[in-house]
């Protein structure tokens, strides 16, 4: 039975129905850019806490459709773009033994985080979530991970918790983690692989980074993209995992093999790396992934509770900060041995 073609008024109706949510989403990312540059704050925390100072616009009215649109199809569309990123040939450059250091820490931190998870009292879904966020790259990794993961009432609550969780942190640690490598007095490539062998998000890497030197800058957001390359494999193999394991519903359906947007993801990483794509598509790709996932992170916040978030409680907390350190200490330890 063929499904019917949609025709041009259908889109067009469809069209305005989002239209008013997605230019909420799109003036709360806006704003938060805004004051993002002016007040020195990580934008995505600013956007995920004005999301949620205007939740009431993603319980009723005529911006419900377009925030539930910005919240799921703009995520893993901006996640797709993330991609342009990845260039094989400038990472083969820091040499296996110290990809191979930064790999393990991914991986390792996943599987310390699934372990760990269930002593302080969450599941797997939740561990899994703060685990990839904190071994990957901060807010998009859980953004990516929620979008493959099964859902239930409380999925948005840990996918905004996660978020505010790990930018917090990342936070923390673009000012806290300069002082170790002056501490333990690393070199530049040493700091520049803990740095972005650690930090969650790309762009306390790059600060925290280029605060010591245009080397240490350089290697830590080199470091930062290996981890960020991760996140293609990471969901690929999770999907496979649910799929084979886990019998809950996914909105009456089973999760993909292979979700689109990390085909996506996976194609503009290797278009990337051959240098297929000219240098001026690259970097407007990379902006439009940023204020896409900017919106989307928006767009969630508008569609949580801050008091349901804060309800997930201190063992969360716990788990988010045990699994930082663990990926901290693995690659410092790491970064010794090999030198």
């Amino acid at each position: 039975m063929k499904t019917p073609a949609l025709n041009l008024s259908d889109i067009q109706d469809q069209i305005r129905a989002m239209f008013p949510g997605v230019a909420v989403a799109v003036i709360v990312a806006v704003t938060a850019q805004f004051l993002s540059e002016h007040y020195a704050t990580p934008a995505m925390l600013l956007a995920l806490l004005l999301g949620i100072a205007v939740n009431f616009l993603g319980e009723e009215g005529k911006t419900v459709a377009g925030i539930g649109f910005s919240a799921r199809s703009l995520l893993r569309l901006g996640v797709a773009l993330l991609g342009v990123r990845i260039s094989a040939t400038l990472m083969a450059g820091l040499g296996a033994p110290l990809i191979a250091l930064v790999i393990a820490g991914v991986v390792l931190t996943i599987l310390f985080g699934l372990f760990v998870g269930k002593f302080f009292g969450h599941k797997w879904r939740f561990s899994l979530l703060t685990a990839g966020s904190v071994a990957i790259c901060g807010a998009s990794a859980a953004m990516a991970i929620s979008a493959i993961l099964p859902k239930d009432d409380r999925s948005e609550e840990r996918l905004i918790f996660t978020v505010l969780g790990v930018t917090v942190l990342s936070t923390i640690a673009m000012i806290a983690y300069p002082v170790v490598v002056t501490t333990l007095e690393l070199t530049d490539l040493q700091g520049g692989v803990f740095l972005g062998g650690t930090i969650h998000d790309v762009a306390q890497v790059v600060g925290a980074g280029f605060s010591i030197s245009e080397q240490t800058g350089d290697t830590a957001t080199l470091v930062k993209l290996i981890r960020v390359a991760m996140l293609a494999p990471v969901v690929l193999v999770t999907s496979l995992l649910i799929r084979r394991f886990d019998s809950t519903p996914v909105e009456g359906k089973r999760p993909p093999i292979l979700p689109g947007f990390v085909v996506g993801f996976l194609i503009l990483a290797i278009l990337s790396s051959f240098g297929v794509i000219p240098e001026f598509i690259k970097d407007f790709l990379s902006q439009a992934s940023r204020w896409l996932l900017l919106t989307a992170i928006a767009a969630v916040g508008m569609k949580t509770h801050l008091k349901q978030v804060l309800s997930v409680g201190g063992a969360a907390i716990a788990l988010l900060v045990t699994e930082t350190l663990f990926i901290a200490g693995f690659i410092l330890v790491g970064i010794r041995l090999l030198s």
